[in-house]
């Protein structure tokens, strides 16, 4: 059974207890990447690697497909819903029967992609293996452990996935060769992590797959599109680069990539304060805990950017080895990225859902996505676009996101001080 929360003091230790989870689990994902990672640039060489970085951001659209935006909605839902099991566990069960469906419709997609595409013909198997171990990720229920508030149980399973998975990373990988072994273990390491999170979902919190319409199915999928189709528009600045510079700088993947994992894994530590947050606004509506956080960290944060911009060309070549020439000018051109993240991740989805603007959320995503589009086009046709030039307009696209959120909350807050005055 999943107790009720009671009183806001209990609110705030679970929040800082989730929180913790949270970091713990997001810095596992980059403590083992940054470990893994420069093992796997110098083992594979910058363009096995930019191959392994090329699937990698096309599976980010996949994971995204077969999220479609359920870590918002659903987590959203579970969290007005924690104290009743049987609601919780048709949330759970609409979640995941639409999922399987957007897993076929993945795969369907992947062949359909792969007839047009030399490379991934040609890695067809490659592919198919990364696609299995984001549709297994997909499935792990952590949209319901965090509606509930509960990230103890499967943060330990994931860290545990993740050890595996890196030692044996250590053990399997020994030559370019060896890049298969990146999406097997993977597979394996997805695998543990699900069977155990759906496990002890159901004997501890009795929450488990129920029979039920296949309407209900349909209607979370309609519901959680918005929240789909913002990150959708949000990756055309993040993953999308990627892709782009396959077809016009493919030599300079695997640097953009690299330097890219160290911006990753500084927003890492980012990350869990929004994600934690987020069911606690809804209910809560605390905005001077909103205010507070930036006071703190905005600091911290802006100083350590700092010390990154200065450092980068030697921090690059301690952490990827001397191969990676660009990827010191590549991380400067991400850190404005860096600096802009936390007011952003802040005022979008905890800060507007609290107000009642949650929709704006997603629309600031749909317009920085064009701007940045304009952006490629205007930069491409100077003859200037290639993996620098990127990395800034990655950080101009971010810039754009904020503004657009600056603005609607400011605008919100007049209109209901207004309203109450």
């Amino acid at each position: 059974m999943i107790k009720k929360m009671r009183g806001m003091g209990d609110e705030k230790k679970t929040l800082f207890k989730n929180t913790l989870m949270l970091y713990i689990l997001r810095f596992s994902t980059y403590f083992f990447g940054f470990i893994t990672v420069p093992y796997e640039t110098r083992v594979l060489g910058p363009l096995v690697y930019g191959k392994v970085a090329a699937a990698m951001a096309l599976m980010a659209y996949f994971r995204m497909l077969i999220d479609f935006g359920f870590l918002l909605s659903a987590t959203q839902d579970v969290a007005h819903n924690h104290d009743d099991t049987k609601k919780v566990s048709v949330i759970f069960s609409a979640v995941q029967y639409a999922k399987v469906l957007l897993i076929i419709l993945s795969a369907i997609i992947l062949v359909g992609v792969s007839y047009f595409s030399p490379e991934l013909r040609e890695e067809g198997m490659f592919y198919f293996l990364f696609l299995l171990g984001t549709a297994i990720n997909g499935l792990v229920p952590d949209f319901v452990y965090r509606g509930i508030q509960q990230m103890g149980p499967i943060t330990f399973r994931v860290v545990i996935s993740r050890v595996v998975f890196t030692v044996l990373i250590f053990v399997f990988l020994k030559s370019p060769a060896d890049y298969m072994m990146i999406p097997l273990l993977n597979i394996f390491g997805s695998l543990l992590a699900l069977v155990w999170a759906l496990v002890y979902l159901k004997r501890n919190y009795g929450i488990g797959l129920k029979l039920i319409s296949p309407i209900v199915v349909f209607e979370n999928l309609k519901s959680s599109s918005g929240f789909f189709l913002s990150r959708i528009a949000g990756s055309l600045y993040t993953h999308l680069n990627v892709l782009i510079l396959g077809g016009v700088a493919p030599a300079s993947r695997g640097d953009y990539a690299a330097a890219s994992k160290l911006l990753t894994t500084g927003q890492s530590g980012l990350g869990p304060i929004s994600d934690s947050i987020y069911p606690y606004m809804t209910k809560n509506k605390d905005f001077k805990l909103i205010k507070k956080i930036l006071v703190v960290f905005m600091p911290i944060i802006t100083i350590g950017c700092a010390i990154a911009y200065i450092f980068a060309d030697p921090l690059t070549k301690f952490v990827f080895g001397s191969e990676y020439v660009e990827a010191g000018a590549i991380l400067k051109g991400m850190m404005p990225a860096a600096v802009l993240t936390l007011p952003d991740y802040l005022l979008g989805f905890p800060t507007m859902t609290a107000l009642g603007i949650t929709e704006q959320a997603n629309y600031s995503v749909y317009f920085s996505s064009v701007m940045h589009i304009i952006a490629l086009i205007i930069v491409y046709n100077l003859g200037m676009l290639n993996a620098v030039s990127l990395s800034w307009l990655l950080s101009l696209a971010t810039a754009w996101d904020l503004a657009y959120r600056v603005y609607h909350v400011r605008k919100r807050w007049r209109e209901l001080n207004k309203a109450t005055s």
